[in-house]
């Protein structure tokens, strides 16, 4: 009788091990997202398909045909001292700035993200940001003269914040604010217009 009762426990504590293991094995491969992180669970994730992103919820990632990263949404603050940047006039301006970017959590563009900044450091992704910030201001400023920059910042700023947009969605990245700290140049041409702007306002006053 008892010979017959020792296998049986050893089957049942042989079960027993296996279903705790199994059981810590799904607790562990359930991964939950925070509400400042996007999860990217890629390897095997379906037919066509590079990767399975998660904002704001949970998922089960299968061990050995699956991994996973998180993605940080925190806002990454950028400057820019640009110098000496070719106007539409031939004039020479310094343009210093600050931006604020972060990972997209645009239908579509999260994928950019998930595709090309997986697995590189928050310095690389600011490098990265900068480096399309830098361009971006480049040729905006080259198409506009002194004047509209300096008398229209409102438009100045718009039409930049719509260029680093399409940019910036090819990485992944969305722009968040743009800070223009200051408009100069060496040459004294943007003084002599705040001059002759304000001179033009206390005539117009004295009339």
């Amino acid at each position: 009788m008892l010979a017959s009762i020792e296998p049986m426990m050893v089957l049942l504590i042989v079960l027993m091990t296996v279903v705790f293991i199994a059981v810590i094995a799904i607790i562990k491969s359930y991964k939950r997202c925070p509400s400042d992180k996007i999860l990217v669970v890629y390897g095997y994730v379906g037919k066509n398909k590079t990767s399975k992103i998660i904002h704001g919820g949970a998922a089960f990632v299968l061990p050995i045909i699956q991994d996973y990263e998180f993605l940080d949404l925190t806002p990454i603050p950028v400057t820019v001292d640009l110098r000496n940047a070719l106007s539409s006039q031939n004039i020479r301006v310094n343009v210093p700035s600050r931006f604020m970017v972060a990972i997209s959590t645009e239908e579509g563009v999260i994928q950019n993200a998930a595709d090309r900044l997986l697995g590189i450091s928050d310095t690389a992704i600011h490098d990265l940001a900068a480096d399309i910030i830098f361009g971006q201001l480049r040729i905006v400023i080259s198409h506009m003269t002194i004047d509209d920059i300096i008398n229209d910042r409102i438009k100045f700023t718009e039409i930049l914040f719509s260029a680093l947009g399409q940019k910036l969605k090819k990485i992944g990245l969305k722009i968040i604010d743009i800070n223009i700290t200051d408009i100069t140049d060496d040459s004294g041409y943007i003084e002599a217009l705040i001059k002759k702007s304000t001179e033009d306002g206390i005539n117009k006053l004295k009339k």
